[in-house]
């Protein structure tokens, strides 16, 4: 490949990155319809196979999907309206212990009497904060205001991406045909090939890390149940959720269930068994699930998962921290093909 070639590819690239900066407020919608629309395209394909037509396969593919979703909304909603219910109802005892037993035993620990430094902080403000009432009350209605506009643009962005994923899924084999057309002759097949093992790669992983996180979600609620604690469902869905990161879901899981069990039982043996449950939880995952559903062969080590996704948040904010992990996979692939050919260079085999 020529330097002229190399330079404009280097142009395009930072092009790209300089683009999804400027317009990351509003890509939300179109990367999370994208990845719908691929990880749809397979079923449609097959689909496509017995006969139907790419519209017909692709209002099939949708009706199954939102029918799953549906089913999937009206069992949990109510459960975990309720768990939330149960939560909220909670409150007031925690804020109760904290008031009564976490802020005294604070105090003698530390020497100091945190109830006079809170009174006397809490009088300071209240005859200081009266001149600012005014300014306060305008900041408050304005706060209100770009709420509610943040409002409507979250529900505008919810009802763009079943319209992205649709149109985007029905033109999906030909946009593919139309950009390998495009492709320059002699480094047409080589790219193909690469674009395939990320294909292969990027699909694994999304599919199998999906399938981990159900799973999880189900494990630890399962768990949970079993133990008796009344926000099983809840904190079994945060968990799952949060298992896109590597240990997250673990750390935010067992950390809220062990406030909750404290405070539902005020005893130490459900504690200990919710500590069970998040550890045969963590066993299956590495042992069972990430083996069974992902594979050893995609080869992200959870390190370099945590760092996509900190590193997509800090460059790009939500839509970098939804594009982090096909990113990862996709540098993975092509880092591979690199060593390969560096294993097989003059420069490695001295020759």
């Amino acid at each position: 490949m020529s330097e002229s070639t190399n330079r404009w590819g280097w142009i395009a690239l930072f092009g790209v990155l300089a683009l999804i900066y400027v317009l990351s407020p509003i890509l939300s919608p179109f990367i999370i319809g994208a990845l719908l629309a691929y990880l749809g395209d397979p079923l449609a394909d097959r689909l496509e196979s017995v006969g139907l037509g790419r519209t017909s396969s692709v209002i099939l593919v949708f009706v199954g999907f939102s029918s799953l979703m549906l089913m999937v909304v009206l069992l949990l909603v109510p459960l975990l309206g309720n768990q939330i219910e149960t939560f909220s109802q909670n409150v007031p005892k925690v804020i109760e212990w904290v008031r009564t037993v976490g802020m005294p035993t604070l105090s003698r620990t530390v020497g100091i009497d945190l109830d006079e430094i809170s009174m006397a902080q809490g009088r300071e403000w209240m005859l200081s904060s009266w001149e600012f009432a005014g300014d306060y009350l305008q900041s408050a209605v304005m706060k209100i205001t770009v709420s509610s506009l943040a409002l409507v643009t979250a529900i505008i962005n919810l009802a763009l991406i079943p319209v992205v994923a649709f149109y985007l899924l029905r033109d999906w084999d030909l946009m593919m045909a139309r950009l390998r057309a495009l492709l320059p002759r002699r480094i047409e097949n080589e790219v193909v090939s690469l674009v395939g093992d990320c294909d292969e790669m990027l699909g694994a992983f999304l599919k199998g890390q999906l399938l981990v996180m159900i799973a999880l979600g189900v494990i630890y609620g399962l768990g949970l149940w079993f133990v008796g604690l009344d926000l099983a469902l809840l904190i079994g869905v945060i968990a799952g959720l949060a298992s896109i990161i590597p240990y997250f879901g673990f750390f935010v899981g067992v950390s809220a269930a062990l406030v909750a069990a404290f405070f539902q039982f005020g005893e130490w043996s459900p504690m200990i068994f919710v500590v069970v449950v998040f550890g045969i939880g963590q066993l299956l995952e590495g042992m069972v699930l990430t083996p069974l559903l992902v594979g050893d062969r995609i080869g992200l080590h959870p390190v370099a998962v945590i760092f996509a996704i900190m590193a997509g948040a800090q460059l790009f904010g939500f839509v970098g921290m939804l594009i982090a992990l096909p990113v990862a996979a996709v540098s993975m692939v092509v880092i591979r093909r690199a060593r390969d050919q560096y294993l097989e260079s003059t420069l490695y085999l001295g020759e």
